[in-house]
């Protein structure tokens, strides 16, 4: 694939702010409550989520009878570029999912309403302070998730391989990796995909490195330590291991996973109700910790927010919605359907409880040493040229030296040019 020019990546990024900003200034929409009865559009991106989802929307209903929530499914994968499109021409859903890399780039351009009456100590600091912008919430957050290491218990007996447990290290790990890999079978230890959340942004950390500064001025690929982060996965892929980066291309890297062609991957809490509700594999297995790397076992923390469109006809309803969405007798919805951890305090014991049959409390745990999702004003623009040149680097077309210090010079760049 022809590499991307530095100039084309922040013209693409450019171009997104641009659009966002002047459909700022050209919406028409008064921003009040009709009154009576109305419906409010929801937009989400998983359809795992849906039933719980209904369950709240119902909820809602049943407080405030004149509203019907109308949920909408689009997968993540496009799901914010049709965010963009229907932000552009004026007909965004009322209230939407957010995520922290998206985040600060809508609230600075006036697509989203502030959330007065949420009571920001209902919920984790750090998730407060994603969904904060100029010293307003904007975004109630709705759940959190962390990561930790899914196996296929039937490869481990069959290979008679000791599962994953607390205290496990890198070595343990790619051991373990080796010792699960079958060519003749094609059966392979780990799918080592080329997925910041789930696996390299999780390794860089437990490196002692970072993505990127706490401020999201300064990038920290060109650091030995987010080198050594970086190579735990490639070092799998060159040693056989793991799948090859055509081949995680050719078919999704989970789906290795889902066919028991691979018998670790790492996933991050939202897993656990889609591998129970799987006839192939939710009896046969089960999550432990991350491995530890020199500096621990840190996981990466993130989490949804629920978000009201500042140019809603029905934005008082919107903001209440938002708000309703993320508040406690939500949580709890989500939590006993196992659905997600939820992100109101108190409330995430009853997803451990709803899935007895996984160490789920390997995901409440993984707070202790969590560090943030890495973001800044506008992560697009750094993501894009990450995604890039990282393809590069699992593929092997250039070594995870070289790549990473160009990245760290192009990342740079982009941040340099969000601060102009």
């Amino acid at each position: 694939m022809p590499r991307t020019s530095r100039r084309a990546l922040g013209a693409l990024a450019a171009s997104a702010a641009a659009v966002l900003a002047l459909s700022a200034c050209s919406s028409s929409a008064t921003g009040e409550s009709s009154g009576g009865d109305i419906t409010l559009s929801y937009a989400i991106w998983d359809e795992n989520q849906k039933p719980a989802m209904e369950d709240i929307a119902a909820a809602y209903t049943e407080e405030h009878p004149n509203v019907t929530i109308e949920i909408q499914v689009t997968p993540y994968k496009e799901y914010f570029t049709k965010l963009q499109t229907a932000v552009t021409g004026g007909s965004a859903a009322d209230v939407f999912w957010m995520n922290g890399p998206n985040f600060q780039l809508y609230a600075s351009n006036g697509q989203l309403a502030p959330l007065d009456d949420v009571n920001a100590s209902d919920y984790p600091q750090g998730l407060v302070d994603l969904y904060t912008y100029d010293d307003a919430l904007y975004g109630a957050p709705k759940d959190f998730d962390t990561v930790a290491l899914w196996y296929n218990k039937t490869l481990f007996d069959a290979a008679g391989v000791e599962y994953p447990s607390a205290g496990w290290t890198w070595d343990d790990f790619t051991t373990a990796a080796a010792k699960l890999t079958d060519p003749a079978s094609g059966r392979f230890g780990v799918a080592a995909s080329q997925y910041g959340q789930e696996n390299f942004y999780n390794s860089i950390a437990q490196a002692g490195g970072e993505v990127i500064s706490a401020d999201g001025t300064e990038s920290g690929y060109g650091s030995p330590e987010a080198l050594e982060g970086v190579e735990l996965w490639t070092d799998l892929i060159a040693d056989g291991s793991s799948p090859t980066a055509q081949q995680m291309t050719d078919t999704n890297p989970e789906d290795f996973f889902l066919s028991g062609k691979v018998a670790m991957f790492q996933n991050g809490s939202w897993a656990a109700i889609a591998y129970a509700d799987n006839a192939d594999i939710g009896d046969s297995v089960d999550v432990a910790p991350l491995p530890a790397g020199p500096e621990g076992n840190q996981s990466v923390i993130h989490g949804v927010g629920n978000v009201a469109n500042a140019k809603s006809a029905h934005v008082e309803e919107a903001k209440d919605f938002a708000a309703f969405a993320s508040g406690e007798q939500a949580a709890k919805i989500q939590a006993e359907t196992g659905t997600v951890i939820p992100a109101f305090n108190g409330t995430q014991q009853a997803w451990v409880d709803a899935l007895p049959q996984y160490d789920l409390q390997v995901y409440i745990d993984a707070l202790e040493t969590a560090v943030p999702y890495p973001v800044s004003k506008n992560t697009s623009a750094w993501t894009s040229i990450e995604s890039e040149v990282l393809s590069q680097v699992w593929s092997g077309a250039v070594s995870p030296k070289e790549g990473l210090q160009d990245l760290a010079a192009q990342m740079q760049t982009a941040l340099d040019a969000e601060q102009e």
